[in-house]
């Protein structure tokens, strides 16, 4: 028989053991709870931090998209270039044959946005209808300053070029002094050509293209993609808008301080020997975004390209390059199944 007195030694010790280990179980799940709580509240700040950003992100696109005044058209990653799509990061874009006018590619082409200094084409084809002579003398006034913008020139008050030395840096450089002293030298002055480049928009069939000055900084300049495929086609048919906008760089000697001065293309595929590019231009004012506008030559056929709404620096650039890999891509792949 068991002694009572070790009996209930054995039960106090058990009893104590059971507490003992209750007790740190519970220790341990307070622990984890504390730790659990802890992550939570730091998944909740960072939630709270990421849609704070979020929120601020979406009044930033909202703000852009009104200062448009346009279809904001959401952005996503580009798909890689396959041969059902080429993969563009523009906005929106527009490529056409163009001899037949057969649209190739069209990415929203009737998006009515902001064109900024694509309009120097227009610009240029006003100053070549009116047929005043190249070789006249015309000088930077203060009236030709941007002051809508704010944008900077090396072209001070008083330097004299001649007509087409202007013309040249307005199409190749993109010089928005020159397009604005052009415009003032016209026989009517200002609101004369900007009268005159409506309705030669108009003759050309953009309906919904508006000009309001002849450098692209008011960002009332607007038209589409189809339509500046349109205004594209008519350009190349000047011989002068060819030769001065893909000329890669023009210098002369101030008459302001006699030093020399070098202006370069802004389209950086002018200088390439991978493209034959007839006609260029660029563009870029906040509210348009990056802007490139072309007529090239791939694979033996002239194509026009318009790329409108490029949100980095080099992606109008790469959405070329794309759209040229692309269509050669098809070229190769009509080839192999004829």
């Amino acid at each position: 028989m068991r002694n009572p007195m070790i009996y209930l030694c054995s039960i106090a010790t058990a009893v104590m053991l059971l507490t003992s280990t209750a007790t740190s179980a519970a220790t341990t799940a307070k622990q984890q709870k504390t730790v659990k709580t802890s992550s939570a509240k730091k998944k909740a700040v960072h939630k709270k931090v990421a849609q704070k950003k979020g929120a601020k992100s979406s009044v930033s696109k909202r703000a852009t998209a009104h200062a448009r005044r346009s279809i904001q058209v959401s952005r996503v990653s580009a798909a890689p270039t396959t041969l059902a799509h080429p993969g563009l990061q523009s906005g929106s874009a527009l490529v056409m044959n163009g001899l037949t006018g057969e649209i190739i590619y069209a990415k929203h082409p009737d998006t009515l946005t902001p064109i900024a200094s694509i309009t120097k084409l227009m610009t240029a084809m006003v100053v070549l209808d009116a047929q005043q002579p190249l070789s006249e003398l015309i000088s930077i006034s203060h009236d030709d300053i941007d002051t809508l913008k704010g944008t900077r020139s090396r072209l001070t008050p008083g330097l004299t070029l001649t007509r087409g030395e202007m013309l040249l840096l307005a199409l190749m450089s993109s010089e928005n002094r020159a397009a604005s002293a052009l415009a003032r030298h016209y026989p009517g002055g200002r609101d004369a050509f900007i009268a005159k480049m409506n309705e030669k928009a108009a003759s050309l069939g953009m309906k919904s293209t508006r000009f309001l000055d002849s450098t692209g900084l008011n960002p009332g300049n607007v038209s589409t993609p189809r339509e500046l495929a349109l205004m594209v086609q008519a350009a190349h048919r000047y011989s002068t808008i060819q030769q001065y906008s893909t000329s890669v760089e023009y210098s002369f000697i101030s008459n302001m301080n006699k030093r020399p001065l070098v202006f370069h293309n802004t389209n950086p595929l002018v200088k390439s020997d991978k493209w034959e590019i007839g006609v260029s231009k660029t563009g870029y004012i906040s509210e348009a975004g990056r802007c490139l506008v072309m007529q090239t030559t791939i694979g033996n056929a002239p194509v026009v390209m318009v790329l409108m709404d490029s949100n980095g620096k080099n992606t109008r650039v790469g959405d070329a390059s794309r759209i040229r890999k692309w269509l050669e891509a098809h070229s190769t792949s009509k080839t192999r199944e004829g």
